[in-house]
């Protein structure tokens, strides 16, 4: 007799009518400038239609393949070094931001990948070594695997590879790490993030942008000016705090029904990036705080239906689960709380919501798994 999957139909379907709202926000938010820039206002919502259907593709076929098969070191160790090698690539292929790796006209984004690479791996580790989860043996490959992969992916991307430390923090803390060794990879995170931001001067000037706009506390730590002048000399413009102000007032026009849909007034290039980082801003303009509400609630959805795979499924997949899961609950806090000015302006897509390929082809390959945890578990 055949076995009876257990689809999770909820948590499917919300999967579902989130990505065909995002879509509709993204054609909203996007098409007057697709309008301008390329002729035709269906130039990014044709793309991202397009990314949709090969990303349900993959979602379906994950989602019928047995979870347990992810535990296999072919399956913890490739995914992470084939990644590694994209950004190597990368980093020369597109000299100018190390981001892009351009297939004819479909263009790829290697760092979004690395987050179901490193779900897997993480699971698989954890769950080999459980019982010695504080022994030297355990802490230290899994320490050098993950700041070598976070460490790569934070040349091009600072957004994603603090998205990445903080979903291993999480996974390690729910197996049973020690404190004192969180604290060392949330120190290490930091170091690495230090590093990060200051090889970069408009980081830099994100940064003190929100938390010494004029410059009061850097000129009496530095009246050289050397900071100044870093941070000054690559800057496209000097005003850091514009995308978040725009982003303040949209929220704010928008009130509580918002102004309708396609009536936003932001996006007509008052607000950068509206269709990509921003579109949470768009959402809070056109459809109100009824709109933002429903997307908080389709990500508790999916935590709510993550969550409770944690005492269903074996080690293996309860790890994975909560991987995936605060893979997305960080990724969309950061997104959110940058939108509404609760943090320095970052570049990172709302899952699932913003336009982009390979930020949509990565979330729905994690959540195929999430549901393929649910349906094989038990």
């Amino acid at each position: 007799m055949a076995l009876r999957l257990k689809t999770d139909w909820i948590l499917f379907f919300t999967i579902v009518i989130m990505v065909c709202f995002g879509m509709v926000i993204v054609y909203s938010a996007s098409s007057v400038m697709a309008e301008l820039k390329y002729k035709s206002s269906y130039f990014f919502i044709g793309k991202q239609i397009f990314f949709a259907a090969v990303s349900f593709l993959v979602l379906m076929t994950f989602k019928r393949i047995d979870y347990r098969k992810f535990k296999d070191p072919v399956w913890a160790f490739a995914p992470l070094g084939i990644i590694v090698a994209m950004l190597v690539v990368v980093y020369f292929a597109d000299p100018r931001r190390h981001r892009w790796l351009m297939l004819g006209p479909i263009s790829l984004q290697p760092a979004e990948f690395a987050k179901p690479a490193l779900i897997i791996f993480l699971a698989y580790f954890v769950t080999l070594r459980l019982r010695a989860i504080n022994d030297r043996h355990t802490l230290i490959p899994a320490m050098i695997a993950l700041f070598v992969v976070a460490g790569a992916v934070a040349t091009p991307d600072f957004g994603t590879a603090l998205v990445l430390v903080a979903t291993a923090v999480v996974v390690f803390y729910i197996a049973g790490l020690d404190r004192k060794y969180l604290a060392m990879i949330c120190v290490g995170g930091l170091l690495l993030g230090c590093v990060a931001i200051a090889a970069k001067p408009y980081r830099m000037a994100r940064i003190i942008g929100y938390v010494d706009p004029d410059y009061t506390y850097i000129d009496r730590l530095n009246p050289g000016g050397e900071i100044k002048t870093y941070v000054h000399s690559s800057l496209a413009t000097r005003d850091t705090a514009y995308q978040a102000r725009q982003s303040k007032i949209a929220v704010g026009a928008g009130g509580v029904l918002g102004l309708g849909l396609m009536q936003g007034k932001q996006k007509l290039l008052y607000l950068p990036e509206a269709h990509t980082d921003f579109i949470y801003a768009v959402v809070g303009e056109e459809l109100g705080l009824w709109g933002c509400t429903a997307i908080l609630a389709g990500f508790f959805v999916i935590l709510w239906r993550g969550l409770r795979l944690f005492w269903v499924a074996d080690d293996f997949g309860r790890f994975m689960a909560v991987g995936i899961v605060a893979s997305l609950m960080i990724q969309a806090l950061i997104n959110m709380s940058v939108v509404l000015d609760m943090g320095p302006t970052k570049g990172i897509p709302l899952p699932m919501i913003s336009y982009g390929g390979s930020s949509l082809l990565s979330t729905l390959t994690s959540l195929g798994m999430l549901l393929s945890i649910s349906e094989h578990a038990g």
